[in-house]
This record gives structure tokens, sequence and C-alpha cells, in this order.
């Protein structure tokens, strides 16, 4: 079984060979959920990038909303783009398709490519902080570094 630690030096690793300047911070506290991320960062709660993960049934295939942490996810709305609706994706299909647990998925270095939609409120900020491998893991990253690193396509999740 992968050690926590090796997760997060993946995304590390992933971060520095994608030209992202910034700093994976790890806390002895959980991260997992936006307002422990916040409270960590010392940030707004919309200022966390969570990722949530469905699942695309007939592509087989991860997909991965990042929103605001302040925000739910309207499945309708991803309907919409994905031109299917997800399923909720269970412990062993993220772990599966990401290589991630649940409350520190990043946004990058997965196991299987995602489709990847961002949440088109998080653009507002100048910097917004995602998990980076585990659930006491974090980095801070602009919006538009994400959407570059990512491939993501920005939409209305909510």
């Amino acid at each position: 079984m992968k050690k926590p630690q090796d997760s997060v030096a993946k995304v590390t690793n992933a971060l520095k060979e994608l030209g992202v300047n910034t700093e994976v911070l790890t806390f002895s506290q959980s991260t997992k959920t936006s307002q422990e991320a916040a409270d960590a960062a010392g940030c707004e709660l919309a200022q966390i990038a969570k990722s949530i993960v469905f699942r695309a049934k007939k592509a087989d295939k991860a997909v991965l909303v990042i929103t605001s942490g302040i925000n739910r996810v309207d499945t309708k709305l991803i309907r919409d783009h994905l031109g299917e609706k997800p399923d909720k994706a269970d412990a062993d299909f993220v772990r599966d398709k990401t290589g991630y647990v649940i409350g520190g998925v990043p946004a990058i270095a997965h196991k299987e490519e995602p489709i990847v939609f961002l949440d088109e409120t998080l653009i507002q900020f100048a910097e917004i902080w995602s998990a980076a491998g585990s659930p006491y893991s974090i980095y801070k990253i602009t919006p538009q570094e994400l959407l570059r690193i990512t491939g993501a396509k920005v939409i209305k999740v909510c």
C-alpha cells in the first residue's frame, strides 16, 4: 500500500515538472474538508479548490470537478457538459482511477487521466489552495496556473 508521503511526493514532483513554483505544505491536522483546509491555509473557505470525483459510466472514467469550497456541485450542470449523468464515485473507484484517497485527491498527477471541470467561481481569486495528494497536504496556486496544468474546462457547477 502506498504511503501518504509517497502521494505528496508525486504531486510535488508533478508540480515542479509542470513549472509551477509553489510549496506543498503538510500539516499535523487534517485538511480533508474544505473548512479544515481553509483553516490550515488561513484563507477564505471559497478559496479552497476542492476535488470532487464522479464516474462517467459510459467511458468508465473519473470526472474531476474542482469547485470552490463553498459550493455544492449540481450534477445536472455536469451532465450538460459530459453528455451523461455522472454517477457518484465510491472510495475504491476514486483510488483506482486517481491513485489517491478521498480527502487528498489533487488536481494533477492521476493514475488515469480524468475529465476535468473547473468551477467558474474560482477564477475570481488571485490565489487558491488545492489538495496535494493526502488529507494533510495542500498547495497554493493561481486559478490560471491550475487551468494550465489540468487542461480543465471552466464551467458553472452550481
